[in-house]
């Protein structure tokens, strides 16, 4: 599979975290949008588009936020755990959203990685310039 074209959004906020969205392109058939560029603690890094896990309520099933303390739909208070979950730490932030789509080996994640930090680069030079 080969990336035929990586577009990338340059976001304002010098102090955010969040630095770019990238859109891409693979075989001239495909493409995903929402990739994001983020500024890490070892430096930038791509995040693949995510969605929000919703909990269906005990009482009428609606689906809710993960985490909601009220149904949006009966108002019926939610049990809350007194304990965090398996494996839960300060990013827990991490396990309320799930990947809409990723690449399934290293290798596919690291040239997709470099090819969109490469064109985030060439973008951000543009603006400087």
């Amino acid at each position: 599979m080969e990336i035929t074209e990586t577009k990338v959004a340059l976001r304002d906020s010098p102090d955010k975290k969040l630095k770019a969205y990238a859109t891409v392109t693979f075989d001239n058939a495909f493409v995903v949008r929402n990739i994001k560029v983020i500024e890490g603690t070892n430096g930038l890094f791509i995040a693949m588009p995510s969605r929000k896990v919703k909990q269906p309520c005990p009482k009428c099933g609606f689906k809710n936020e993960m985490r909601s303390k009220y149904c949006n739909q009966c108002a019926s208070a939610f049990p809350q755990s007194s304990k965090p979950a398996e494996g839960e730490d300060s990013s827990s932030a991490q396990l309320e959203h799930k990947d809409i789509a990723h690449p399934i080996t290293q290798s596919f994640r690291e040239y997709l990685q470099k090819t969109i930090l490469y064109a985030y680069e060439q973008e951000k030079a543009k603006g400087a310039a």
